[in-house]
């Protein structure tokens, strides 16, 4: 009791001094909120595209790979909410955004049927290069917080990125894909034969890097790929 007690204290103490904020409006989170006040958290903008088995993100990927599901879970538009918080989880070490993504991502995908077929959850990877200069690959943090809900491991040492391509900004979609060519391999002595995985990722522009990931995967045998990505970019 009074373990708990002096727990409680700690935290009000902590709370009063270095209030957490919200993402969205700045205003300080209540004890049950996480990185959005509540007002916030309905203001993403939700694709609902779980339930649309043609929805838009499986339409950018017809006929280019063979995939099982394809979904993404909002909106992605210029100085929207949803850009804000990835631009953070990229470049402002804001971490917990990619878990609460992945986890409100995770809770919509519980509410389909074929989330429970998937065997496994991979980001797409960052070359080491770029993951030492930023530290850590935020997809991978949506990844665990997606599979912390739908209850499937997250692995971001199956799929290794090789090639430290150019950028993908001002490229067109043949360049894109061209660019991509040979960026990613699967890590020695890992057999992913009959699986069924969940490629996952921050936002879906051209789907380039998607499907040079799907491809690498699909080079093992019977190897089935469902795509998921927070964001659709729309204009």
């Amino acid at each position: 009791m009074h373990t708990s007690f002096f727990k409680e204290l700690k935290q009000g103490i902590t709370h009063l001094f270095y209030p957490r904020l919200c993402e969205g409006c700045s205003r300080p989170l209540v004890a049950t909120e996480k990185v959005l006040c509540i007002s916030c958290s309905i203001q993403i903008p939700e694709t609902c595209y779980h339930h649309i088995e043609d929805n838009e993100t499986a339409l950018r990927f017809a006929g280019r790979v063979p995939f099982i599901h394809a979904t993404s879970y909002a909106w992605f538009t210029n100085d929207g909410l949803l850009q804000h918080l990835v631009h953070g989880l990229k470049y402002g070490n804001r971490k917990e955004t990619g878990y609460y993504l992945g986890r409100r991502f995770g809770m919509a995908l519980l509410e389909t049927g074929w989330i429970s077929t998937v065997d496994m959850i991979i980001p797409v990877p960052l070359h080491p290069a770029k993951k030492a200069k930023r530290g850590y690959n935020q997809s991978m943090f949506i990844a665990e917080g997606l599979g912390s809900v739908v209850n499937k491991p997250a692995f971001d040492n199956i799929l290794l990125r090789v090639k430290d391509t150019e950028s993908q900004t001002h490229k067109t979609r043949t360049e894109r894909v061209n660019n991509m060519a040979g960026a990613f391999k699967i890590a020695k002595n890992v057999s992913l034969a009959g699986k069924h995985i969940l490629i996952c990722d921050d936002v879906l522009t051209t789907g380039a890097t998607l499907e040079a990931c799907a491809l690498a995967l699909m080079a093992e045998e019977s190897v089935k790929i469902s795509i998921a990505t927070v964001g659709i970019a729309v204009s």
